[in-house]
């Protein structure tokens, strides 16, 4: 029974896809035999759904005008899944924020009372910015175990990974210790996973990287939530120096202050930058490149005056691209003028 009826709502999820099919189309695509897809139509018609039969030599079946589809039924992964896709399409495709919030208001409507807590503890605060090169996937579990925390308001016991994602060890001078967590926001913003909450060593608000994090087994220790200093989740995040973000592994690194906002920069700089907030219209940007001017290069492409750059390579390198762009300029024909 549960085989017949798993393979009737995929049978009324074929039909809701085209206008029509036919028989043979269904019984390959639900790989069982043309006897068996008409008992299944048969399953539907007298569950009030209107298929309806197509005569002739193209005839086939196809699902008639007024249906509605029945409640949706995922698992957990499945619940996972569109809850994550839902809250992060908005940072890759613009225009679908409120769009997508109503879908998901509207499939947890339908879901039971576990797997509808299971998409709330995902409820994700997206700072709605592009990146071209987002960070490696989050891991699911991590994610998960990282929602329900802050979901449930339960404290969390994680270790900072190395930015190459493995845990330190103990003696080493990298080596840091568990520490304990009041998980308040996860947060999507870059391309990347963050997660805020109050950390009792530092006894001071914290912005991680979720990806830089090894999380504990659950503790099931609750905690009162307190308030966001400032009561912006946003600029928390952004002013935040010391996220866990560090710049990718390249021959030559360097860094300048951008008469820009880094919300602005941070759609478009490239993969293993690090985009530093400074105030609303100031940033601080940090690159790497296989050359200082390649460096130089990448900084030119933002359109804007720069200062404090950095390291002193960088700064050389700034100066003999002036001197080659000079030397272009001055044997460049005058543009002629109609």
């Amino acid at each position: 029974m549960a085989d017949t009826s798993r393979r009737a709502l995929r049978l009324l999820s074929l039909l809701a896809t085209r206008r029509s099919w036919s028989l043979g189309a269904l019984a390959a695509r639900l790989e069982v035999s043309e006897r068996t897809v008409r008992r299944d139509i048969e399953t539907l018609r007298s569950l009030d759904y209107p298929v309806v039969t197509l005569r002739g030599p193209a005839g086939g079946y196809r699902l008639g005008a007024g249906h509605t589809l029945p409640p949706l039924r995922f698992d957990e992964d499945q619940a996972l899944a569109v809850a994550v896709a839902l809250q992060t399409a908005p940072t890759t495709v613009s225009g679908l924020a409120a769009d997508t919030e109503r879908a998901l208001e509207a499939l947890e409507q339908v879901m039971p009372v576990r797997l509808r807590a299971a998409v709330e503890a995902l409820r994700l605060t997206s700072l709605q910015n592009y990146w071209e090169f987002p960070a490696q996937p989050i891991e699911a579990s991590a994610l998960q175990a990282a929602g329900s925390a802050v979901r449930r308001h339960e404290i969390l016991v994680v270790e900072i990974l190395g930015p190459d994602g493995t845990r330190t060890e103990p003696g080493t001078a990298e080596f840091a210790p568990a520490r304990r967590i009041e998980p308040h926001h996860l947060v999507v913003w870059a391309g990347r996973w963050y997660l805020v909450g109050y950390d009792h060593a530092d006894v001071a608000w914290r912005v991680h990287r979720l990806d830089r994090l090894h999380l504990h087994s659950p503790t099931g220790i609750r905690f009162t939530p307190r308030e966001l200093p400032g009561g912006d989740l946003a600029g928390l995040v952004m002013r935040t120096h010391d996220r866990g973000d560090t710049p990718a592994a390249w021959e030559c690194t360097g860094s300048a202050r951008l008469n820009l906002p880094a919300e602005t920069v941070a759609r478009w700089a490239p993969g293993g930058s690090v985009v530093e907030h400074l105030d609303s219209d100031h940033c601080r940007l940090t690159v790497g490149a296989w050359s200082w001017a390649g460096v130089a290069g990448l900084l030119a492409t933002f359109d804007t005056d720069l200062a404090e750059v950095e390291p002193p390579e960088l700064v050389d390198a700034c100066r003999r691209l002036v001197r080659r762009w000079q030397a272009v300029a001055g044997n460049a024909e005058p543009a002629a003028h109609p």
